[in-house]
């Protein structure tokens, strides 16, 4: 568990609420939760992603131990729904540009060698309308550039897998 309370922190120091605030007004939407914002959104995601939760209902129980606001898992469902693949996917470059920018000043690292992989994620047509993949299901491809000097992502790209290849 330190090493998740370890990267939270970390990911909230180098994307503030005013980072999601301000793609999400680049976005053209409005974020009209009290309650439940993009921000914990994403907070929520991390804590999930690491400590590998098993969907909305166990994250209500899991959240409030790690200190997250407690809500309904109705609550997570709706609000992952509505937010915009975008902001996540532009908040994740933000955090790969403030790292990459940091470390290779403070390293005096020089261009490396780049590692690349490609993988799919399918899921429920309805999650990813715009994205279907073959039947019931939608998918995407992530194309990841790696950079083994630093052990980071250098670029991630998603495109939209139409054929399962």
């Amino acid at each position: 568990m330190k090493k998740s309370t370890t990267f939270t922190n970390f990911v909230q120091i180098l994307l503030k609420e005013e980072d999601v605030i301000s793609i999400l007004k680049e976005l053209n939407y409005k974020d009209t939760a009290r309650k439940f914002t993009a921000h914990q959104l994403l907070v929520f995601f991390m804590h999930a992603a690491l400590g590998q939760w098993d969907g909305y209902r166990s994250g209500v129980v899991k959240a409030k131990i790690c200190g997250l606001q407690t809500v309904c898992f109705s609550t997570f469902s709706s609000k992952a729904s509505e937010v915009p693949y975008e902001l996540f996917k532009r908040l994740f470059h933000l955090l790969i540009s403030r790292c990459n920018r940091a470390t290779k000043r403070q390293l005096h690292l020089p261009n490396d060698l780049l590692l690349v992989d490609s993988t799919t994620i399918t899921v429920g047509k309805t999650r990813l309308p715009w994205a279907l993949f073959h039947g019931e299901r939608a998918g995407i491809k992530l194309h990841v550039a790696f950079a083994a000097a630093t052990e980071q992502p250098v670029q991630v790209i998603e495109t939209i897998d139409r054929y399962g290849s």
